[in-house]
């Protein structure tokens, strides 16, 4: 088999443990990639996606008609056609101009980090070289190459990051998957053994793989397990996507062209296609308004990157392998503005707000960055909670030589707009979305919203009233997400409190822990009761703000534990 130099497994070693909080969910246990392979990931916040296969030379028609009912990468089953129909598409899979370079190129001008391929769709068809089946672009077709390894190759040789899709469902394998509404499909064992033997290969011959990202089907808890510790044995190191499902992804996967809602602790990534009806080619597509596609796609990243993810956007080559023309330019239009506000994105964290009226924020290592996706009013730019933080002049990401001095009001702070150069927004790429760099001197200080207590220094607290944090990828894309964590943060005066728990009585006893100030109090709970009392304490030296108050299960908890209770409220009484 046709192969590119990979590093040994020892080369892969993690040179730091993961040490998540202990109200946070844990990784699954053996081995994994490090906290530097995962800040590395965490940092690269932009990628390209690459839906390429059979289905691209059918381009969403079939028979001279249009086939509509799905995404066109799903043809086979969507048309419906049968299966030897649609193998025949394989004698005319010859990609000429599929030109990896030239792609790997396009990518960078996106301003994009890492990309990955479909190396296998639910169609069956492989895009790489393997010995599972001929049914691949090498041995079955007149293109007789491996396309997952030369885009491999030309990743290396350009500087960005490759991983690959791989799904675990299989219309094309003997005894496999039939398409079933959602594609929720059992792996059958020989199914399992067959992609074992695939992730074998493709993590042994394509040299280091920053990513898989597994799609669809239905695995049992021990099949994902399997699938999951077959890629890190080989390559600790590579992040596995969330859907390899029950909980074993080393990051969470948003639905398609979805971004979450809730609070996030975990790696995640929001996967988008160009248009929402398709991700495989569709000749037939109506591909208008540029520089809209252009503007909503920058917002869609600053909004993922805002809230701490990343966001990978696809492609769908045509048949003949080239790129279609309008998708080229939409990266292109994102890559010319991220030359001016890259320094925003990459390696930031998360806006420390709840929101922003006038757009989003990022935070950096020596500066707060405010994204203007709204002119306000008042041409002021008004920050909530920042003032006793010290910053410099403020000034347009771009334009450091046009400055104003933060106006501070209250808690609040301000910039003025008017006072910096270059500023309107208008619809051209220079002028969409401006940055404002907020310069910092010393550490960034928020002061978060706060429940404010009663007259008598009193809380009653709702779970709606708090931030709620979600498992997501369990069972299969259907399943629903499930809650392990509420927290509030109050403007809590007493030094400590008694805090009652009303909950629903359950069949049996129920433990979860009780985090105040990150001091944590186990619970007990009993069935036959509907509430509990505990004598809690304020620690304002590790939360000088606001009290900050949190339910989770027991510590330490895996990823996909539920809160193992259903809660009505909690109370707060200062205690005498």
């Amino acid at each position: 088999m046709a192969s590119i130099a990979c590093c040994s497994p020892s080369l892969f070693a993690a040179s730091l443990a993961i040490h998540r909080p202990l109200d946070q969910p844990q990784p699954p246990p053996g081995a994994g990639p490090s906290a530097q392979t995962i800040k590395a990931w965490q940092d690269r916040k932009f990628g390209m996606f690459i839906h390429f296969g059979l289905y691209s030379i059918a381009g969403g028609m079939w028979h001279g008609k249009r086939v509509d009912n799905g995404y066109s990468e799903q043809i086979l089953a969507n048309a419906p056609i049968p299966a030897q129909a649609y193998e025949a598409l394989a004698q005319q899979f010859d990609p000429e101009q599929f030109d990896p370079d030239a792609i790997v190129a396009l990518a960078k001008a996106a301003g994009m980090k890492f990309i990955v391929i479909t190396a296998k769709h639910h169609d069956g068809f492989n895009l790489f070289q393997t010995a599972q089946t001929s049914y691949n672009s090498a041995d079955g077709t007149p293109y007789h190459r491996d396309v997952v390894k030369e885009l491999a190759e030309a990743c290396a040789r350009g500087g960005l990051k490759f991983g690959v899709y791989y799904s675990t469902i299989d219309w094309h394998h003997p005894g496999g998957n039939t398409y079933i509404e959602g594609n929720s499909n059992p792996i059958t064992p020989g199914q399992e053994a067959f992609n074992v033997a695939q992730l074998k290969e493709l993590l042994s011959h394509y040299g280091p793989i920053a990513e898989i990202w597994f799609d669809m089907g239905k695995p049992t808890p021990a099949q994902s397990a399997h699938f999951a510790r077959t890629v890190h044995a080989l390559q600790p190191q590579t992040m596995i996507s969330g859907r390899v499902w029950n909980h074993y992804g080393d990051f969470a996967v948003m639905g398609d062209n979805a971004e979450p809602d809730v609070g996030m602790e975990l790696p995640w990534q929001s996967p988008a296609s160009m248009f929402p009806e398709t991700w495989g080619y569709r000749s037939w597509q109506e591909r208008k308004d540029l520089p809209g596609k252009i503007r909503e796609n920058i917002t869609r990243l600053v909004r993922v990157v805002s809230q701490g993810g990343n966001y990978i956007l696809n492609i769908g080559p045509e048949g003949d392998g080239s790129v279609v023309p309008y998708e080229a330019q939409v990266l292109r239009g994102i890559g010319e503005w991220l030359k001016r506000n890259g320094e925003a994105i990459y390696g930031t964290r998360k806006q420390p707000f709840a929101a922003l009226d006038f757009g989003y924020a990022t935070v950096g290592a020596h500066a707060l960055y405010l994204f203007v996706a709204k002119l306000p009013p008042d041409h002021l730019l008004h920050v909530p909670g920042l003032a006793d933080t010290a910053f410099g002049a403020a000034y347009r990401l771009g334009s450091p030589g046009s400055t104003v001095q933060v106006q501070r009001n209250g808690h609040d702070i301000s910039i003025a707009l008017d006072r910096l150069a270059n500023q309107p927004i208008g619809n051209d790429v220079d002028a969409f979305m401006p940055v404002i760099v907020l310069p910092l001197k010393g550490p960034l200080r928020v002061r978060p919203n706060m429940i404010a207590a009663g007259a008598d220094g009193s809380f009653h607290l709702q779970p709606a009233q708090a931030e709620h944090y979600l498992n997501y990828n369990g069972e299969g894309y259907e399943a629903p997400a499930t809650l392990y964590k509420l927290s509030w943060r109050l403007d809590a005066q007493a030094a400590s409190y008694t805090l009652t728990l009303h909950y629903l009585p359950g069949s049996e006893r129920m433990q979860m822990d009780l985090w105040v100030d990150g001091q944590r109090y186990p619970l007990d709970l009993a069935a036959a009761t509907a509430s509990q009392a505990v004598r809690i304490r304020r620690i304002r030296t590790n939360h000088p703000y606001a009290m900050q108050v949190e339910l989770t299960p027991l510590a330490p908890f895996q990823q996909g534990a539920a809160l193992p209770v259903q809660l009505q409220s909690l109370e707060l009484s200062p205690y005498q």
